[in-house]
């Protein structure tokens, strides 16, 4: 059981406006909105936040940000994150063999050179302590620009807080997000834990 409980999607009509977003991300609105609605400001901040860090203004497309919120938030073991993060790169185009292989990035031929060094970034800025150092600033250099830089870090430190809100509050797992994690997780060990 969630620390605390969502709120009907009806329960702010702002929000649930704002959350439209979250029908094409996902399908559906995630529990973690329907609980930061308890003080709408937070639920309609983070909205408009996440719409900012996920618009594309660069080479870094709509799948590899949710490879990179993926990697993110399995190296903080945030399964509700997880799960969410594998389900929008699915539902954003991001290749079958990439989604297949998405815990063998730095191996696996599905995998370029600017992706691992992305997925790289987002291993090491998620980390504490941090572990980005000179060699990720030199790789991804010589993939990215500094405006797609700033891209990745957004969605990694997004996802840095929905790890901690999810993990801390054991926000209730939505069906179609264990269904995809079970899918595209569940070979290497994916389980729904604490967000049941």
């Amino acid at each position: 059981m969630p620390l605390v409980t969502p709120l009907d999607a009806n329960h702010d009509p702002e929000t649930k406006e704002l959350a439209t977003f979250f029908n094409e991300t996902l399908g559906f609105c995630p529990n973690s909105v329907l609980t930061m609605q308890r003080r709408p400001a937070i639920s309609k901040a983070f909205i408009h936040l996440n719409k900012a860090v996920m618009a594309n203004e660069g080479l870094v497309t709509s799948a590899l940000k949710r490879m990179i919120a993926w990697v993110s938030s399995n190296a903080t073991g945030c399964r509700y994150c997880q799960a969410h993060a594998i389900r929008a790169a699915e539902r954003y185009g991001a290749e079958q063999e990439k989604l297949d292989n998405i815990w063998e990035y730095r191996t696996h031929p599905a995998f370029n050179e600017a992706e691992r060094a992305a997925l790289d970034f987002s291993l090491a800025a998620s980390q504490v302590p941090n572990a980005v150092d000179e060699t990720i600033k030199k790789r991804l250099h010589e993939h990215w620009n500094d405006g797609e830089i700033v891209e990745m870090l957004g969605v990694i430190s997004l996802f840095g807080y929905l790890n901690r809100w999810n993990d801390s509050m054991g926000t209730t797992l939505e069906q179609d997000a264990i269904d995809s994690g079970n899918q595209y997780l569940g070979k290497h060990g994916f389980e729904v834990g604490k967000h049941v």
